[in-house]
């Protein structure tokens, strides 16, 4: 697609016939699924990724859910995902195959270091929650004054979180490649508001990292609360103070919840898992008479 709803998405369908058509976001399911019954693709998919603002919009909720009768199949990267859409879009929740981001895994990780070293990763965004860290920082902080924090990431709050960062806080921009930042830090911090699925907390997994969450979207799905990492209420400053202080001062849990963190990542959310459970629905769903009876009916149509 040259840009957001480009024309011509369907006359290159309609040239290429694919078996298989799987749009991402939400301007290729808008154009890409109406595009793909025109040009009688037999199997259309959809995966769902984000939270978004612009989801409670009752204009963009419709036209989703208007593109997504066009599919035979939807994806959610989580749970969470599904609860969302269904709560805030009106889609049936049982209309979402979850499917998780995979990992592939890298070389066994150094330990964690013995200070209480925290790392946030991120878009300086609202959504993100990185305000809601700095308050929840500043209040551990007085409790643990020799607590760090290194937030990575640009964004358009860069100038504002800047200002309001208290003392022991650092700012690196965008970083890449990210596994040294992750590596150098003891504990992975997530605030979000809203989370489709938390790849930064999966990132911190593979990497043998304790990480402290809010409780949205899929980020539940990834840090097992107790095992590997601490889940807080979203948007809750105390409640976020109080568990960075938890975990910073046992660094024994903290190693032992990075040890179990890296071994849930590789186990339950292996790059290979993931490829293998979409190719599975591929499979199901051509091999599904419904599927190939809406085929042959927008062929006849066509």
């Amino acid at each position: 697609m040259g840009f957001d709803l480009d024309p011509r998405v369907t006359a290159r369908l309609a040239r290429r016939r694919p078996d298989v058509l799987h749009t991402h976001l939400v301007h290729a399911d808008v154009l890409g699924l109406p595009a793909g019954a025109l040009a009688r693709v037999p199997l259309r998919v959809s995966t769902k990724h984000g939270f978004n603002e612009f989801r409670s919009s009752r204009a963009v909720a419709l036209a989703d859910r208007g593109a997504a009768r066009f599919a035979h199949a939807q994806i959610a990267i989580s749970a969470g995902l599904a609860d969302y859409l269904a709560a805030t879009e009106g889609f049936r929740r049982d209309a979402f195959t979850v499917v998780h981001y995979g990992i592939e895994a890298g070389a066994e990780p150094p330990p964690p270091p013995a200070e209480p070293r925290l790392l946030a990763v991120g878009r300086l965004i609202p959504i993100k929650g990185f305000d809601v860290l700095l308050r929840a920082f500043a209040e551990a902080r007085r409790e643990l004054p020799e607590l760090t924090l290194e937030i990575a990431g640009a964004g358009p709050l860069d100038a504002e979180l800047r200002a309001a960062a208290p003392e022991g806080v650092t700012f690196l921009g965008r970083v890449s490649p990210v596994a040294p930042v992750y590596e150098r830090n003891a504990i992975v911090v997530v605030p979000s508001r809203g989370e489709g699925f938390g790849m930064v907390a999966l990132e911190a997994a593979e990497r043998g990292r304790a990480a402290i969450v809010s409780a949205v979207g899929g980020l539940p799905e990834i840090v097992e609360a107790g095992q590997t990492g601490l889940v807080v209420a979203p948007d809750d400053a105390p409640a976020l103070a109080a568990a960075i202080v938890e975990l910073a001062r046992d660094l024994e849990r903290v190693r032992s919840f990075g040890a179990a963190a890296r071994q849930r990542a590789l186990s339950s959310f292996s790059a290979d898992s993931a490829a293998d459970a979409v190719a599975d629905l591929y499979r199901r769903r051509l091999q599904s008479p419904s599927t190939a009876a809406d085929a042959s009916s927008t062929s006849r149509k066509s």
